[in-house]
């Protein structure tokens, strides 16, 4: 409805007019706003309020008015805002005598998140939908709900023009959720993308103030530091879950993986397989601790592998075992067989989401199989996204990242901005797993890395760690950008491209990717898989047609 000072304004510039009929009255009544006459009508149950020559009698006012096109595309964003609020209410925008939009109402007892899923797609198209995740907390005990959907990083746009928030079913412009959902998508949005998403926030009206500006479009919270957490916890859960996990969920649209089906290569095919050994590659020695967990759950059950004595690694797999001659690994038929106490047999090959691994392609791509088609993994950019959340995890608790003494401490040249920012920033390098001490005037000691990337080149690491601190002086800023800091530590401590890895190694790597929250993007925002139906691979060479 309208307040009565608004009515009364639209009605003095323009041709207004209110026909309504009540459920229990004979007929309807035609209110004229210009001329006060009462007069009886037809009409069903309900109200028509009708706005004619919008600023007829006010010429001057009428010259503001931009071109029909642009006037009516505003009328339709302010319907469609109101439309999104209310899935119960039917809406429809008529233009010249010509439907232009029409929404219809869902009914009252259409479950919650079912009837925002079918108004979203209705007034911003099913992709809307598709590309998004939905969003249902509830904090401190029911004093502030926060629901809706959030859309995918992928779904980003130049512009946002797609993000509607709602505080107690009224549309608003707000800084504090603006902001709170743009929080929740720091690390996975890649360049200045905006993200889109539809949040209602439902909280005591108590501890909302709507009367801050004219139009009611800002509102003011008691404690907006609440509503601010709330907000971007919300968005954060919806999209810490991989996608990988949804695909579990989704009906296969191709032929089962064989039970039979060789995850782990032959021994012939591991062998030939080199581990470069240039800069960037990991030694076999240096893979072990982040394959060991995944061990069992790479390989089928009827093929263990003895555990070697665990290396502090920043890899993601064990490389086929050798023996000291160098031959060949040996067959998996040598390994000791399964006890009764053995860890329960892993989910069988299809049933995985991301599938198993079949190839990698040019050292950067590795190529899978699941039950809905093909799975294309950059490999660096998934190992990123992987080593970067267990570093944010080390550091959310409080607690320095756990770090590695050097036997050998890296010395490098340093100039006199690096010097300065060690000796500046030794607490907030302590933090981050590092020990960089002045060795000379001139030069730099490493002494400590974080253990998860021991085996990485430490003296890459501090020169790019300390090139962040010199960009974030004060110790507030560095606190805000440690998520920076952590990704580019991550990325040195990644596996880098060209690096061939075995199918061993791959399928640990598609195996840690559907367990680690936020794995479907690295730490720039960029994909780090993508999905190809068989659908699509069928459309591609024109099969069915």
């Amino acid at each position: 409805g309208f307040r009565g000072e608004a009515l009364a304004a639209v009605a003095s510039v323009s041709q207004t007019s209110i026909l309504s009929r009540t459920a229990d009255a004979d007929s309807a009544w035609l209110l004229d706003a210009r001329s006060g006459e009462l007069r009886r009508a037809a009409r069903a149950q309900g109200t028509t309020l009708e706005v004619k020559e919008l600023f007829f009698s006010t010429p001057a006012r009428r010259k503001f008015l931009k071109t029909d096109a642009t006037e009516l595309a505003h009328c339709i964003e302010s319907v469609r805002r109101h439309a999104l609020a209310r899935p119960d209410v039917g809406f429809a925008i008529w233009h010249e005598g010509k439907l232009v939009e029409q929404w219809r109402a869902l009914p009252p007892d259409t479950e919650r998140s079912q009837a925002l899923a079918r108004r979203l797609a209705d007034v911003l198209g099913q992709e809307f939908v598709d590309q998004s995740l939905p969003v249902e907390r509830v904090f401190h005990n029911g004093a502030i709900t926060v629901y809706g959907r959030a859309g995918l990083p992928d779904a980003a746009r130049n512009r946002g023009d797609q993000q509607y928030s709602y505080v107690n079913g009224r549309f608003v412009r707000d800084k504090v959720i603006s902001h709170a959902a743009k929080a929740a998508y720091e690390d996975v949005l890649h360049g200045h993308k905006q993200p889109v998403y539809a949040l209602y926030i439902e909280i005591d009206p108590l501890r909302v103030d709507v009367n801050v500006h004219p139009t009611k479009i800002e509102v003011r919270f008691r404690d907006s530091r609440e509503v601010h957490q709330a907000v971007k916890h919300a968005v954060e859960d919806a999209l810490a879950v991989p996608r990988a996990q949804l695909l579990a969920q989704a009906e296969p649209t191709a032929a089962p993986i064989p039970p039979t089906a060789a995850v782990r290569a032959p021994a012939q095919y591991q062998h030939n397989i080199p581990l470069n050994s240039a800069a960037g590659a990991l030694q076999p020695a240096q893979l072990q601790a982040l394959w060991a967990p995944l061990r069992e759950a790479a390989l089928p059950a009827a093929a263990p592998i003895p555990t070697a004595a665990p290396a502090p690694t920043a890899g993601f797999a064990a490389p086929p075992a050798t023996d000291r001659a160098g031959a060949p690994p040996r067959a998996v038929q040598d390994s000791p067989p399964a006890t009764a106490g053995a860890a329960p047999a892993p989910a069988a090959p299809d049933h995985w989401p991301l599938g198993r691994a079949v190839a990698q392609i040019h050292g950067v791509y590795v190529l899978a199989e699941n039950a809905q088609g093909m799975v294309i993994v950059d490999m660096h950019a998934a190992h990123e996204r992987i080593v970067y959340e267990r570093l944010k995890a080390q550091l959310g608790n409080n607690q320095p990242i756990a770090s590695q003494p050097l036997l050998i401490p890296a010395t490098f040249a340093a100039t006199p901005q690096e010097v300065a920012a060690a000796e500046a920033h030794s607490a907030s390098l302590h933090t981050l797993g590092l020990e960089i001490a002045p060795f000379s005037p001139k030069t730099l000691a490493v002494r400590c890395v974080p253990a998860l990337l021991a085996q990485g080149d430490a003296v890459e690491l501090a020169r790019s760690v300390l090139a962040e601190l010199q960009q974030h002086e004060a110790s507030t800023l560095i606190a805000r950008a440690r998520h920076e800091i952590l990704a580019t530590m991550a990325c040195h401590g990644a596996v880098r491209a060209n690096r061939r890895l075995s199918l061993e190694e791959m399928n640990a790597l598609l195996r840690q990717m559907e367990q680690t929250e936020r794995s479907d993007q690295c730490n720039h925002g960029r994909p780090t898989w993508r999905q190809l139906t068989m659908p699509e691979l069928d459309a591609l060479f024109l099969r069915g047609r």
